[in-house]
C-alpha cells in the first residue's frame, strides 16, 4: 500500500472505529462505588462539610448552621496508552496485527476509572481522607463522638457466630453512624465488595439459605456482591452504602479517554524511526468521599 495522506486517513479512521467499538462494549464497575465529579481545571478542592442542615419544624427564626469545612484537594493527572504502527507494515499491507491492539486500547481506556477508583480501596487503610484520618480508621470524629469504619475480622460464612463477627459487625457500625447532633445518618449498607478470593464466601453470605454450619442465614439478601479484580489483598473486604446520589468514593474527570493519532508523514518519528502512533489520552483523579458510608476490613 502506498503511504500517503489519503491512505493514512482511511487506515486510522478504521483503527479509531475499532477503538471506539471496544471502548463502548467494555464493562465497568467504578460507578457502583464512586460519584462522577466533572472537573474544569487542574484540580478540584472539596470542602467537605462536617455539619449537614436537616429539615426541622420552623418555629421563629431559621437556624443557620455554621458550616465547618475541611479542605481536600485532588489534582488531575495525565494518562495515556500508545501503540506504534511501523511504516513497513502499512506498505506491506500487514495491518491486521493492529486491530487487536486498537481493541485492547479501547477496552483498557474504558476501564481506566475502574483501576483508579478501586486502587483507593487498596490504599484506604493508610491514605487519609478529608478529615485527616485514614479513610478506614477507628478514630473518625463526628461532634464529640468517635466512630470506627475499620475492622480486622476475615469475612466468613463458616458459622453464624463468625458471620455476625465480620459482616454483621460491619453492618452494625455503619448503621449506628450519627451526625453531630446525635441524629441517625440513616446509612443503609447495600454493597459488599470483595476480591476474587472471597467470591464464594461473599455469595454464600448474601444468597445462601443456610450458612456452612447449617444455621439459617440471617444476612441473605441484605446486599449485592461486587467482585473486583483490582483489589490486591485476598483477605480485605468492604461494605458500602451506595444508595445515595453521593457515593463513598469520587471519580474526578477532567478529560474522558479520547482516541488520538499521529499520522503526519513529515513528523520526526516517521522520519527517524518510520513510526506512526495511535492511542488514548485522559485526565482525571480519584479520591475519598464520605467515610461514613464505607467499612473496610483487612481480614487479618
Amino acid at each position: 500500500m502506498l503511504v500517503n495522506a489519503a491512505n493514512l486517513r482511511v487506515i486510522f479512521c478504521n483503527i479509531k472505529l475499532t477503538f471506539n467499538q471496544a471502548f463502548d462494549a467494555a464493562p465497568t464497575q467504578w460507578d457502583k462505588v464512586a460519584t462522577l465529579v466533572p472537573s474544569t481545571g487542574k484540580e478540584n478542592t472539596y470542602a467537605w462539610l462536617s455539619r449537614f442542615p436537616r429539615m426541622r419544624k420552623w418555629i421563629g427564626d431559621k437556624q443557620v448552621k455554621a458550616l465547618a469545612a475541611s479542605t481536600y484537594t485532588l489534582a488531575n493527572d495525565d494518562y495515556e496508552a500508545t501503540v506504534e504502527v511501523d511504516r513497513n507494515d502499512i506498505q506491506d499491507d500487514q495491518l491486521g496485527v493492529y486491530q487487536p491492539q486498537a481493541q485492547d486500547a479501547g477496552f483498557t481506556a474504558k476501564q481506566w476509572p475502574d483501576e483508579m477508583v478501586f486502587e483507593l480501596l487498596n490504599k484506604g487503610f493508610s491514605e487519609k481522607g478529608y478529615d485527616g484520618q485514614p479513610f478506614f480508621s477507628d478514630t473518625h470524629s463526628m461532634g464529640k463522638t468517635t466512630y470506627s469504619n475499620l475492622g480486622k475480622k476475615p469475612l466468613s460464612a463458616a458459622s453464624l457466630a463468625e458471620a455476625q463477627a465480620s459482616y454483621g459487625e460491619a453492618r452494625k457500625q455503619l448503621r449506628q453512624m450519627k451526625d453531630e447532633e446525635g441524629r441517625p445518618l440513616n446509612i443503609m449498607p447495600n454493597l459488599l465488595v470483595v476480591p476474587p478470593a472471597l467470591d464464594d464466601v461473599a455469595h454464600t453470605l448474601i444468597t445462601a439459605e443456610r450458612l456452612d454450619d447449617g444455621k439459617a442465614n440471617i444476612y441473605k439478601g441484605t446486599a449485592e456482591v461486587l467482585v473486583v479484580p483490582w483489589l490486591t489483598s485476598d483477605s480485605a473486604w468492604f461494605l458500602m452504602d451506595t444508595s445515595r446520589p453521593l457515593k463513598p468514593l469520587i471519580f474526578q474527570q477532567r478529560q474522558a479517554p479520547l482516541f488520538v493519532a499521529m499520522t503526519d508523514i513529515n513528523s520526526p518519528d516517521v522520519f527517524m524511526r518510520k513510526q506512526f502512533k495511535f492511542g488514548a489520552e485522559a485526565r482525571g483523579q480519584a479520591g475519598f468521599g464520605f467515610w461514613q458510608m464505607a467499612y473496610g476490613s483487612t481480614g487479618k
